[in-house]
């Protein structure tokens, strides 16, 4: 069983149904199929085979998706890399890979150019788009006949998605067919997606919150709406009206966008039935509103990791109890938290969390020192389980509770102080948006506390001082941020997580108000 082997079911069984809507374009299942032959069929003629990389530089688009799938088909490895990528990664990211094959936007032709024209190891150059080069073969003319049968099995490799690499080099994690299985099944399964669901999809397919749904969606016979981004919320809001959309997924940022916007009831989103959040969480007072503005909708707060793909889900009705929280393990899979030692903890406990399951990547892209960091011996002898390099808190009953990266823990006073409660209460103030916590280097604390707050659209600006006396109201004094910085937008990385490394590095005068 491969990972586009349910795809290809559905397209055989449902060939009229609506696979993909992209603006005005609406491409069936029939159609899809008929176009990922095709390609897999020229990719093959190319001399792409089995493990051979093939690099997507595309945004959401439907050449997107006929690419992913006619790699598998291929029996390569496909290696999807954001849009918004500048030269100096791609070309980092094509000497390190050695793709077969490339297939990229002619658009974005300024920035890939010169790093296709450099690597040797590419075969074809496929360009979507206006042709920018001699050497690329128009998307229009990368097509072949005749029918390719993948000749992996479920061992082998499907993907190779490099993480963001906030600091150092990116590292390509690699996935096999069974890891992503195992994961698509699993969050199909607590989602309890069905096949006349309308997925929206407005996060980049090279990020894999963003990929998995339309692997999801495919798998299942059910309709994905492409959006090219979430830059503009009303556009994106008549979007959902317009095609009925029944699951949502979004990251912090979007839903700070949408919540922004003063009247949502003029748009009808009756059908939403599913709301979904991962790459970092969202915090109590964002919670509510989604609740409130989307009542009919059950929200799934969930996190996860590129390394494994999805790790935890709080169940919906758990919301009320535990808010906070982003639930248990998934099915399919063991998580528990372990101390410096490697210790396993009980409940109640503080500490690293450990992922065990099929759904555990191979391994870092020829990174065998950095492998060796995260994927240990687990207690059972020959096998390896992730360490996630992330802190969490259990409570009496195992549910989790982020506190924060490991890295990012702030000892300030002898005391460690997680970014993520403090951000938390900062949220909870009527007149923020959206918060960050880091430490900043001090001479006396070792490290302070300091807090960028976007301020909410149409209320009263809060003062440092308001902040800082909100926040001593709600946190020990050790917590308290020394800074307050207001600034327009928090910067992100691609996947949606604050980039705290690019805050870090604006820096901040020393706060002079106090609590």
């Amino acid at each position: 069983m491969l990972l586009h082997h349910d795809f290809e079911k559905v397209s055989s069984q449902h060939p009229d149904r609506t696979a993909l809507a992209c603006g005005p374009s609406r491409i069936t299942y029939g159609e899809l199929a008929e176009s990922a032959d095709r390609l897999a069929a020229f990719m093959v003629a190319r001399g792409v085979g089995r493990g051979d990389r093939v690099a997507l530089l595309l945004p959401n688009c439907v050449e997107m998706v006929v690419g992913l799938l006619a790699a598998q088909k291929a029996g390569a490895v496909f290696m999807p890399i954001g849009p918004s990528t500048k030269a100096a990664k791609i070309r980092y990211l094509l000497g390190d890979a050695e793709p077969a094959c490339l297939i990229a936007h002619g658009s974005l032709a300024g920035e890939w150019r010169e790093a296709a024209d450099g690597c040797a190891s590419l075969s074809a150059v496929i360009e979507v788009g206006t042709r920018s080069g001699a050497r690329a073969i128009p998307w229009v003319e990368a097509r072949a006949d005749g029918h390719v049968a993948s000749p992996c099995i479920d061992q082998d490799l499907a993907a190779i998605i490099y993480t963001s690499g906030s600091t150092g080099e990116p590292k390509g994690v690699m996935l096999t067919h069974l890891n992503m299985l195992s994961a698509r099944r699993s969050i199909s399964t607590y989602l309890g997606l069905e096949a006349h669901d309308v997925i929206l999809c407005a996060l980049p397919l090279s990020f894999d919150y963003g990929l998995y749904q339309v692997l999801m969606a495919l798998a299942l016979g059910a309709t994905v709406v492409l959006e090219a981004s979430f830059a503009y919320p009303v556009a994106l809001l008549d979007t959902m009206a317009e095609h009925r959309v029944t699951v949502f997924p979004g990251v912090p940022t979007l839903f700070a966008m949408l919540l922004s916007q003063s009247d949502l009831s003029r748009y009808d989103m009756g059908a939403l039935r599913i709301v979904t959040n991962t790459a970092a969480a969202l915090p109590e007072a964002r919670i509510r509103e989604i609740r409130d503005r989307f009542p009919q909708a059950r929200l799934f707060s969930m996190y996860g990791l590129t390394e494994c793909k999805r790790v935890t889900y709080l169940p919906p009705e758990e919301l009320d109890r535990r808010p906070t929280s982003v639930g248990r393990g998934m099915p399919n899979e063991e998580v528990y938290l372990v101390d410096e030692a490697g210790n396993r903890l009980p409940p109640g406990s503080t500490g690293e969390l450990v992922i065990r399951g099929s759904n555990v990547m191979r391994g870092y892209w020829r990174k065998p020192a950095e492998t060796a960091e995260r994927l240990k011996a687990g207690a059972i002898p020959g096998e390896l389980v992730l360490h996630s390099g992330d802190v969490f808190r259990t409570d009496a009953e195992g549910f989790l509770y982020f506190v924060g990266r490991k890295d990012d823990i702030i000892k300030s006073r002898g005391e460690k102080v997680s970014p993520r409660e403090v951000e938390d209460v900062l949220c909870k103030h009527p007149g923020i948006l959206d918060a960050a916590v880091l430490g900043m280097p001090d001479p006396v604390l070792g490290q302070a506390v300091a807090a960028f707050v976007v301020l909410r659209p149409g209320s009263a600006p809060p003062t440092d001082r308001d902040v800082l006396k909100h926040c001593a109201a709600h946190l020990e004094t050790f917590m308290v941020p020394r800074q307050v910085i207001i600034v327009a937008s928090l910067p992100r990385t691609p996947n949606g997580k604050v980039d705290k490394a690019s805050l870090a590095e604006r820096g901040a005068a020393p706060a002079t108000v106090t609590p």
